[in-house]
């Protein structure tokens, strides 16, 4: 596994001087949470550090007794007592076509941010978890793409336009990282409105790119899917952009 993942060093990327940054680190879950200065509050840490055991201990307890829906390559239909985190997992794989877990990453990073912005009432909140995002932004903002070995390893990236509406900015990978993945992709970054269905969507697509020509396909596939506003497909040196938001070099 790559020692930069692992030490999470690309987290400095993160402005310093338009974030409050901190992180919460809780059995498998390592996020850093950036809260613009302006609205800090020296609260948020302990209430986003008890905010998540809690929703842990809910999601723990439950996939005990659920196997079958954590182990689960395809989608699942959620059983009515599922907490709301599952079956919201389990709607949108109905859209990428894979197993819910493929979107716990987002899910968790989505359910923190907005519980942060409702207790707090902060200007902006942004929430990483492995390299998957939750934004809610007032201004622009550049995101870079992490691609392991790849030349292209954050020295590009995403124009993400702030237009009043929170954004899912998930990247899955096949050569970075613990999570599943059938792919050889270095990443693949997908930009959706709601950050569940950007990180299963990431995950399926990047399970199609074994070699440098599978970029195009991936690519050429995501910009038919109206739901996804924007992606970006690395493998080695070959790189492919789509959607409405602005590519850049970082």
């Amino acid at each position: 596994m790559d020692g930069e993942y692992i030490d999470r060093k690309y987290r400095k990327s993160f402005a310093a001087g338009r974030w409050h940054g901190f992180s919460v680190c809780y059995k498998e879950t390592d996020l850093w949470i950036g809260v613009d200065c302006a609205s800090w509050n020296e609260d948020i840490p302990s209430f986003a550090s008890s905010y998540v055991q809690s929703l842990r201990h809910e999601m723990d307890s439950w996939i005990a007794s659920h196997g079958e829906y954590a182990a689960s390559l395809v989608p699942v239909e959620c059983t009515d007592d599922a907490p709301l985190i599952f079956r919201q997992m389990a709607e949108v794989a109905f859209h990428s076509g894979i197993g819910p877990m493929s979107a716990v990453a987002g899910a968790v990073a989505a359910f923190t941010g907005r519980a942060i912005k409702e207790r707090f009432g902060v200007v902006e909140v942004l929430v990483e978890n492995g390299g998957d995002i939750y934004a809610d932004i007032a201004t622009d903002m550049d995101v870079s793409v992490f691609a392991g070995r790849s030349p292209l390893s954050e020295r590009v990236g995403l124009h993400i336009k702030a237009d009043g509406q929170p954004f899912g900015i998930c990247t899955s990978s096949g050569t970075v990282g613990p999570s599943l993945s059938f792919g050889k992709a270095d990443a693949v970054m997908i930009v959706c409105r709601d950050a569940m269905l950007a990180d299963t969507y990431a995950t399926a697509y990047a399970n199609m790119v074994k070699t440098e020509e599978d970029v195009d396909i991936c690519i050429e596939d995501i910009n038919g899917n109206s739901e996804i506003m924007a992606a970006m497909a690395i493998k080695g040196g070959k790189m492919g952009v789509c959607g409405c938001m602005d590519f850049v070099v970082m």
